[in-house]
C-alpha cells in the first residue's frame, strides 16, 4: 500500500520525532505560531523538503519524493504540514518554477534552510478562485526600473494568506503586469514585506486574521500594497520579462498560454493537499478502528459471554469499513497521481520545456483527485468521530482537531465545487473533438449509436441481470456483482451516459438561443455529476491495477475484496440513479445492500491488517484510546 515511493515513506518513518503528533488545539494562538515556526526550523535541518528542488541549490530533483514528504507529515501535525507547504510548496515552490537562475540562487538558499521565510499572495477579497480577475497592480516604471505594487481598493487586499500574521519577510505575490500603457495580464513578483526586525515595510499594511476553526499554527494574514516599490528583477520572468526600457516579452504564444502555463506550474500544490487529505483520513481511520476492536458494548442475545466489540456490529462496520476501502482506493489513485506529477514535472524542474498535453492531463487529474479526497477526509473523519462516542469528542484522541484542521482543505487550492467543473469542462472539450475528428458520414453514425444505446440502455441492462442470475441457479445474486468486468464496465457506463446527457442539455440550450452564461449555468449540478463520474472510475481502475499488480496471493486476494467493497458501495449510494436509468433492476438494486453487508463481514476480520497496511507508526498516533 506505500506504491511506487516505499523507500521516502520508510525514511520519513524514521526520522520524523512523535512529539510532532502530540496534540495542539489545547495551545494558545501566539504559543501554537510559535511552535509550528519552530517545527518548521527542525523540518529544515532534517533536509527531506529539498527533494522537490534543483541540484544548482543543493535539491535532489525529485518532486514526486517532495509530494509523499508533505503527505505523510500529514499524520503527525497539520499545522505543520501547511506551514511547511507554504514555506517550500508555495513560496519556495513557485520561485523555483516561476523564477529564472538568477532568482533561484538569490533567494532558494534563504527559503530552503529557513533563514528567509515567506508567503504565497494570491488571493484577494474580491477574487479566489478568479485568478485572471485579481485586481492588484504592477505596473512598471521605466525611469526608475522599478515595478509599483498597489491595491488599488479594498476587494485588492490579498486574504487568508499563510505566513503574512507572523513570520513572511517576503511575499510572492501574484498582479496585474502593467507596461507601457499596455496590460500584460497575471504575473509573479518577489516583494519584501517586512524588515529584519519584523516590522511592515513601508507601504505595506499587515493584517491578522485571528483564531481560525483550526489550523492555528499557521499565521494567516491579509497584505495591502500602497504604491510598493520593488527593482524589475523582482518580476519571477520564467514566462514574461519586462526589458529595462518597459518592453514586454514572453516565449509564450499567446496571454491565455502564458496564464495557464503559470498557474499549471503550481499544481504540485494541489496534489500535496489531496495526499495530505488522504494522511489526515488514514490517521482518523487508524484510530477509530484500533477503538472499534477495543471497546464492548452490550452482551450477546441471552447475556452469556464478553460484551461485543463495537466493530462486530453490523452499523457500526458499514461507518467505517466502506469508508476505509475507499481510503486505500484513493491511496491507490494518490500514488499514480504522484508518478504522473513527477514524470510531467520533473524534467522541467531540470530545464526542460513542458508538454502541454501532458501537463493538461495532469491538472485535470489532480483537480479532480483533490475535489475527491478532501471531500471525503470531511466525511470519513466526522464518522470515525462519531463512531468513537464521547471519547472521540476529546482532544486527546486527535479526531476533532483532524476535522477542524482538514475542513479548510475543501476550499483552498482550489474550491472543490469549481474544480469537478473544471473537470467536466474538460471532458466534454475531449467529448467535442471526438466528434469533429469525424467526417460526416461518421458523424452521424457516431449520434445514431447513441440514440439507439440510449434506447435500448435499459432492456440490455435488464437482460444482462437476467441472464447473470439464471445461469447460476440457486446462488445468491450478491454473488454476481463481485464479477470485476461488471463493476468497472458500470462505472464506465455511468460517466459515459452523464457526459453525454450533459453534452446534450447543452446543444439543446445552444440551439434554443441561450447564452454561454446561461447554458453553463443550468447545467452546472450536471458537470458536477460528471466529474464525480470520471474521478470515480479512475479510482476504481487505479485500484484494479494496483490489485493486478499484487505478486503476494494472500495480500491480492484481500486488495480485491477491499475493492469489491469500494466500488459496490459507490453504486449502493447511487441506486436510484441506476435503477431510473434501466441499468440496474430492483431485484438487482436489493442486492447491491446484501452485497455491501456480506463484503463488510467478510472484511471485518481483515480491518486491523488493512489500517496497519497504511504503515502509521503506533507512536505517530497519539490517541488515548489506543493506549492499552
Amino acid at each position: 500500500m506505500d506504491g511506487h515511493r516505499h523507500e521516502v515513506r520508510e525514511r520519513i518513518r524514521a526520522s520524523l520525532p512523535a512529539e510532532l503528533a502530540r496534540p495542539t488545539d489545547h495551545l494558545g494562538t501566539e504559543e501554537h505560531r510559535a511552535l509550528t515556526t519552530q517545527r518548521l526550523r527542525a523540518l529544515a535541518a532534517l533536509g527531506d523538503h529539498l527533494d522537490g528542488f534543483s541540484a544548482d541549490v543543493g535539491g535532489r530533483e525529485d518532486i514526486g519524493a517532495q509530494t509523499v514528504d508533505f503527505e505523510m507529515l500529514g499524520h503527525v501535525d497539520l499545522s505543520l504540514t501547511i506551514k511547511s507547504g507554504v514555506q517550500w510548496g508555495l513560496f519556495a515552490g513557485a520561485i523555483q518554477a516561476l523564477g529564472t537562475e538568477r532568482h533561484r540562487r538569490a533567494h532558494l538558499p534563504g527559503a530552503l534552510d529557513g533563514s528567509l521565510l515567506g508567503c504565497f499572495a494570491m488571493t484577494e477579497t474580491g477574487h479566489g478562485s478568479d485568478v485572471a480577475s485579481l485586481r492588484t497592480t504592477a505596473t512598471y516604471d521605466a525611469h526608475t526600473e522599478e515595478f509599483v505594487i498597489h491595491s488599488p481598493d479594498p476587494q485588492a487586499r490579498k486574504d487568508y494568506i499563510g505566513g503574512a500574521a507572523r513570520d513572511a519577510r517576503a511575499a510572492v505575490v501574484f498582479a496585474q503586469l502593467r507596461s507601457l500603457g499596455e496590460a500584460h495580464g497575471v504575473h509573479a513578483f518577489l516583494v519584501p514585506v517586512r524588515d529584519e526586525a519584523g516590522d511592515p515595510l513601508p507601504g505595506v499594511t499587515l493584517l491578522d486574521c485571528g483564531r481560525k476553526a483550526g489550523l492555528n499554527g499557521v499565521d494567516n494574514g491579509r497584505i495591502l500594497f500602497d504604491s510598493v516599490r520593488v527593482p524589475r528583477e523582482a518580476l519571477l520572468d520564467r514566462y514574461g520579462s519586462v526589458a529595462t526600457d518597459g518592453t514586454y516579452s514572453s516565449p509564450m504564444a499567446s496571454r491565455n498560454a502564458r496564464f495557464f502555463t503559470t498557474l499549471g506550474a503550481l499544481v504540485k500544490g494541489r496534489v500535496c493537499i489531496g495526499g495530505g487529505a488522504l494522511a489526515a483520513t488514514r490517521t482518523a481511520l487508524a484510530i477509530a478502528v484500533g477503538y472499534a476492536e477495543r471497546r464492548r458494548q452490550f452482551p450477546r442475545a441471552g447475556g452469556a459471554g464478553e460484551e461485543v466489540l463495537l466493530l462486530d456490529y453490523r452499523t457500526h462496520q458499514r461507518r467505517l469499513l466502506p469508508a476505509l476501502a475507499t481510503t486505500v482506493a484513493l491511496g491507490f489513485a494518490q500514488d499514480e497521481l504522484t508518478e504522473q506529477l513527477h514524470e510531467v514535472q520533473n524534467p522541467v524542474l531540470r530545464g526542460a520545456s513542458a508538454d502541454s498535453e501532458a501537463q493538461r492531463r495532469l491538472e485535470a487529474r489532480a483537480a479532480g483527485m483533490k475535489a475527491t479526497a478532501t471531500w471525503h477526509a470531511s466525511a470519513t473523519i466526522q464518522a470515525a468521530r462519531e463512531a468513537c462516542g464521547g471519547a472521540g469528542y476529546l482532544s486527546e484522541n486527535r479526531l476533532g482537531q483532524l476535522k477542524a484542521d482538514t475542513d479548510v482543505f475543501t476550499t483552498f487550492e482550489g474550491d472543490n465545487t469549481v474544480l469537478l467543473q473544471l473537470v467536466a469542462k474538460g471532458l466534454l472539450t475531449a467529448y467535442r473533438d471526438s466528434f469533429e475528428d469525424l467526417d460526416t458520414l461518421g458523424t452521424a453514425r457516431a449520434a445514431t449509436a447513441q440514440l439507439v444505446a440510449t434506447l435500448a440502455s435499459r432492456t440490455q441492462a435488464r437482460q444482462l441481470v437476467g441472464r447473470i442470475t439464471e445461469v447460476a441457479p440457486g446462488r445468491d445474486e450478491t454473488a454476481e456483482l463481485l464479477d470485476r468486468e461488471w463493476q468497472l464496465r458500470t462505472l464506465q457506463w455511468r460517466e459515459r451516459r452523464v457526459l453525454e446527457t450533459l453534452a446534450t442539455r447543452m446543444r439543446r440550450a445552444k440551439k434554443a438561443g441561450a447564452d454561454a452564461f446561461t447554458i453553463s449555468n443550468d447545467v452546472q449540478d450536471h458537470l458536477v455529476l460528471a466529474a464525480r463520474a470520471h474521478v470515480a472510475r479512475e479510482v476504481a481502475e487505479a485500484f484494479d491495477r494496483a490489485v493486478r499488480a499484487c505478486q503476494d496471493p494472500q495480500a491480492r486476494a484481500l486488495l480485491s475484496r477491499t475493492l469489491d467493497l469500494h466500488v459496490l458501495a459507490d453504486l449502493e449510494a447511487d441506486r436510484a440513479w441506476l435503477l431510473e436509468r434501466g441499468w440496474i433492476t430492483p431485484a438487482r438494486s436489493k442486492a447491491l445492500v446484501r452485497a455491501v453487508n456480506d463484503l463488510c463481514a467478510q472484511l471485518r476480520p481483515h480491518a486491523s491488517r488493512l489500517v496497519a497496511g497504511f504503515g502509521i507508526p503506533d507512536e505517530w498516533l497519539q490517541a488515548a484510546v489506543l493506549q492499552d
